[in-house]
């Protein structure tokens, strides 16, 4: 073996954590959820994925508007996966919903015509399916509210769930529930 294979091979299994480095500094990690980013490739490359679409966002938001102190929230968030089962799910499914909401918040996808539904308890109902996205979201606007909902899988029909919301729709009618209140819609025609 020459030197220079030697070498090589020598600084390649003494950092093999450089191919899988996240946006942040490994040497400053704090807490088991960024030691565990610094030394899953996976998650590293989420991290990295959720820098590039952060920045992308930013670009597209006015200053006054920029969600800044709703990414140091997420941040704190995402740390808070050590109290779950399952560390890494916690994380992985924490950074593909931040990555959605930014791709949306930032106009970084194509906005599709929207669907609107005829509900009782909250009037009107208006969806926007993100079909280009996986999981497949939905934003969806009522009174002064707007959620981000992903779908999940369902015996029929299509159902999205978001923070404390439900909307399960089959055949032009839908269930919803937000918090306590709940509601039947219907599609408007």
């Amino acid at each position: 073996m020459t030197i220079r294979l030697w070498l090589m091979l020598t600084l390649f299994i003494s950092f093999p954590s450089l191919a899988a480095s996240p946006s942040f500094d490994c040497n400053k990690a704090n807490g088991e959820v960024e030691i565990l980013i610094c030394n899953d490739e996976g998650l590293a490359k989420l991290d990295r994925r959720l820098a590039s679409v952060y920045h992308q966002a930013l670009a597209n938001i006015p200053a006054a508007e920029q969600p800044k102190a709703m990414q140091r929230g997420w941040i704190k968030g995402r740390n808070d996966c050590w109290k779950s089962a399952d560390v890494r799910q916690c994380t992985a499914q924490n950074y593909q919903s931040r990555i959605i909401e930014l791709q949306i918040e930032g106009g970084l996808l194509e906005v599709p015509a929207s669907v609107v539904f005829n509900c009782g308890e909250f009037s009107q109902i208006t969806a926007v399916f993100y079909t280009q996205l996986e999981p497949v979201t939905a934003v969806f606007s009522f009174d002064d509210h707007q959620l981000i909902a992903s779908n999940v899988i369902s015996a029929s029909g299509a159902k999205y769930q978001g923070q404390n919301f439900e909307f399960w729709e089959h055949h032009g009618e839908a269930s919803v529930r937000y918090f306590d209140t709940a509601a039947k819609c219907k599609i408007r025609k």
